[in-house]
């Protein structure tokens, strides 16, 4: 993200034995009742469990993850139903790269966290004391649970609010919050600045939003939202900002959520036994999906699902899904030579702790075929060194295409990574061929940095390959947070009809070497956001794309919005930025000013395409 350049992240090495086991509990026997095998990176809490003790494996857990970047270390710590910590004892988690906090209880209100639930600022510069900011602190879950903010025994700064520094591919979902939450880390040195994320379905009292500068809320409820950077989208949120003045502040505020379904979530039921809750899809909707009563939708209980772990084959994995079962991926990291083929209507794929899928010998990872109601969710998939050409393919460009409105096939949380922990060579991260889809945050990312072994930049170029971050081919799909960065030639390509995005944040690639090697025919560059020329409707809310031509700053790009010029395509607050190098000599369709370096970190704005 925002100048990486600066960051050279090396990987932390931390031996933690405390780290393995299903269970924290000091009377193993209680806690672990009914608890399935999750494997061993799965810790499952019990209120009667000592804080203390919950608190040292929670501590070697952040130890071990705060600065584990590119690792293959992947966690998950999960809180059956009841209150940990106290107002003199507070449980105050950290939480590192790859890991998950989720409650297991039906409603958020069934787990209470007394304390906190944070992420601080990285301080990358002399010995950990400067250069302090979250703009590559990725990869990380908060869900299904209650947070009572208490900082007693931490200093004056932080005591007074939860921080939560973060940036791409970092979700909450299904939380209350009572007491001040920041979105930025204000408590360590400068620059402190963030970069994007997202809540849904939760309830919130006052948000500080600081330094972050893009961010997507939908369908939840807050008491008072303060700040704004370049990009700030609220859909279906009881109490968000007024965006009239767009864009001082820059807000973006649709009072329905056009399409939603929260994400499934592991819950234990009265009788101790786990189940996972698959919520049904609503359109035009606001507020939390729990306000009233348990969120619509189904139980499947976990016996149908199939357990998978990292050293299941892809062979058995398939038969699993072939005979009916939907699929639960524990976490870790799957070498996948032979894709793993969701087939049925209404299979549910559910990943924990960031598990992962990585292409082996140019597999496809994933797919969905053409059917309604699946559902992807909490999983991540990383490109390999070998080309694959897609890495998830959502139906067949000449499949049958049968779909519903009604019961769309959703992926929520699925990132996507084309090098950083090795090097990643893909055509097309992801691909949508299916109509009726709904896209409920994703993190397209081909790296611009890592520990691939390169040497600089132009060698990345040629050889941490992925031309297209996003191929949209389907008609009425929707995307609620669309974050895509990096790729050689379009990173969005929108060939579909009646296609919907509330919020999209995008970077241009860093690393074209010369202007040659970015160049679309005859043209200067790609857009980030591209519209098919044959689309007759389409509509977006709140959109960015950012410049920083790190190999060369000389480099231009035409627009940074591509659009047929048609009164049914329509951009709503839409913006361009240049974060120090190169050029995009317009917003949109050669409408708007350049973002060149006279205006570093200062937006171009179009507050509707094509004007009124």
């Amino acid at each position: 993200m925002r100048l990486r350049r600066l960051f050279a992240v090396g990987l932390t090495v931390v031996t933690a034995a405390s780290l393995t086991g299903t269970s924290a509990s000091a009377s193993p026997s209680t806690a672990t009742k009914s608890a399935p095998s999750l494997g061993a990176n799965v810790t499952i809490f019990d209120p009667s469990t000592p804080i203390a003790e919950i608190q040292a494996k929670l501590d070697a857990a952040h130890a071990q993850q705060v600065d584990n970047e590119m690792g293959t270390q992947r966690y998950a710590f999960l809180f059956k139903p009841g209150t940990y910590g106290t107002d003199e004892h507070p449980l105050q988690i950290k939480v590192g790269y790859y890991t998950e906090v989720s409650g297991l209880g039906a409603s958020p209100s069934d787990v209470v966290i007394n304390g906190k639930v944070e992420v601080y600022n990285r301080c990358l510069a002399d010995g950990g004391t400067s250069n302090c900011l979250a703009l590559v602190n990725f990869w990380r879950t908060l869900s299904n649970l209650s947070i009572k903010v208490n900082g007693a025994g931490q200093d004056g700064c932080r005591a007074g609010a939860n921080f939560w520094a973060v940036s791409q591919a970092v979700s909450m979902r299904r939380l209350q919050v009572d007491g001040g939450f920041t979105l930025m880390d204000y408590c360590t040195a400068g620059p402190q600045y963030a970069s994007g994320g997202f809540i849904a379905d939760s309830k919130f009292g006052n948000v500080t939003n600081g330094s972050q500068q893009q961010w997507l809320t939908r369908n939840s409820s807050v008491g008072q939202w303060s700040n704004a950077v370049w990009n700030q989208v609220f859909a279906g949120v009881e109490g968000a900002p007024d965006d009239a003045t767009f864009p001082n502040p820059p807000y973006t505020t649709l009072e329905k959520n056009p399409l939603s379904r929260e994400k499934p979530y592991l819950f234990v039921d009265a009788k101790g036994k786990y189940n996972v809750r698959v919520p049904s899809a609503h359109r035009n909707t606001s507020g939390t999906s729990w306000a009233a009563d348990l969120t619509e939708g189904r139980t499947i209980p976990l016996s149908d699902f199939f357990v998978a772990k990292p050293s299941d084959p892809e062979w058995l994995i398939n038969a699993q899904l072939l005979l009916g079962k939907n699929l639960l991926l524990t976490p870790g990291v799957y070498n996948v030579d032979q894709t793993i083929q969701v087939r049925r209507p209404n299979q549910v794929v559910l990943g924990i702790g960031h598990a992962t899928l990585t292409a082996v010998n140019g597999a496809t990872p994933l797919k969905v075929a053409d059917v309604p109601g699946v559902i992807v969710a909490g999983v991540t998939i990383d490109a390999g060194t070998k080309e694959s050409k897609t890495l998830l393919q959502v139906g067949d460009k000449h499949g049958l295409k049968i779909s519903s409105p009604s019961n769309p096939t959703t992926l929520s949380d699925v990132y996507f990574r084309v090098g950083g922990p090795h090097i990643g060579k893909t055509d097309t991260a992801l691909e949508v061929n299916s109509d009726n889809v709904l896209i409920d945050h994703t993190w397209v990312w081909r790296a611009d940095h890592g520990v691939e072994g390169f040497s600089g930049d132009t060698e990345r170029w040629n050889t941490n390959t992925g031309r297209y971050g996003a191929i949209i081919n389907g008609d009425n799909v929707v995307a609620t947070g669309l974050f895509v960065e990096h790729f050689q030639k379009y990173n969005t390509v929108w060939n579909g009809e009646k296609g919907t995005t509330v919020l999209y944040q995008n970077e241009l690639p860093y690393d074209p070497p010369t202007q040659a090697d970015w160049m679309n025919g005859k043209v200067e560059g790609y857009a980030g956001y591209k519209v098919g020329d044959k689309v007759r409707n389409h509509t977006l809310y709140g959109g960015g794309v950012y410049v920083f031509n790190q190999n060369n700053p000389s480099i231009h790009t035409e627009n940074g919005f591509e659009v047929p010029n048609r009164p049914g395509v329509k951009l709503h607050h839409i913006m361009t930025v240049n974060l120090a190098a190169g050029t995009i000599d317009h917003v949109v369709n050669g409408v708007g000013e350049a973002a060149d370096t006279t205006k570093i970190g200062v937006p171009v704005y179009i507050n509707e395409y094509p004007a009124p």
